[in-house]
């Protein structure tokens, strides 16, 4: 880890414990552990809305901006930002995955929209079951797996080895 990076997480967690409240737009890339994070964005719709836990599911929504448009915290769930897609990039117009642009080896992606819905709710039509790593290594670094829009067939981008990732 970088100093620089050290730097941004003091810097992230210094403006969480000014008013204790959850931030906008939270980095989750500077997070020691991210998939705790998503974990009571689940929990806390589930006991909100007094859904079974167990029958839960996180749902994302890719939007149009980034970090420095939004200037409050998403009514249900998270926004999220710092993550970056590999093997393909996000058309922000369009709303889906699509071809890599050349020399282009992992552009960041606009704010997420994260929150739970019920799994009888999970859109799967369309979409590809995009995972999501800490590291371009992948290995050991499994964090979840985000439902992306896709115009294409979800193998194109399974052979293609499409991911986000948190840092690069």
């Amino acid at each position: 880890m970088m100093y620089n990076d050290v730097l941004l997480r003091c810097r992230e967690l210094d403006s969480w414990t000014q008013d204790l409240s959850l931030p906008n737009v939270v980095w989750i890339s500077g997070l020691f552990n991210p998939q705790s994070f998503l974990t009571a964005v689940m929990q806390s719709l589930a006991r909100k809305n007094e859904w079974p836990l167990d029958k839960m599911n996180l749902t994302v929504d890719v939007t149009k901006k980034f970090k420095e448009e939004f200037n409050q915290p998403a009514r249900e769930g998270a926004y999220i930002y710092g993550l970056f897609m590999e093997g393909a990039r996000w058309d922000i117009q369009g709303g889906t995955i699509a071809e890599a642009r050349l020399k282009e080896l992992t552009p960041s992606m606009p704010v997420i929209a994260v929150r739970a819905i019920p799994n009888d709710r999970q859109e799967s039509r369309n979409t590809y079951e995009c995972p999501v790593y800490k590291t371009k290594l992948r290995a050991n670094t499994y964090i979840w797996t985000f439902s992306l829009k896709s115009r294409e067939r979800p193998a194109k981008w399974v052979l293609a080895g499409v991911a986000l990732l948190l840092s690069v």
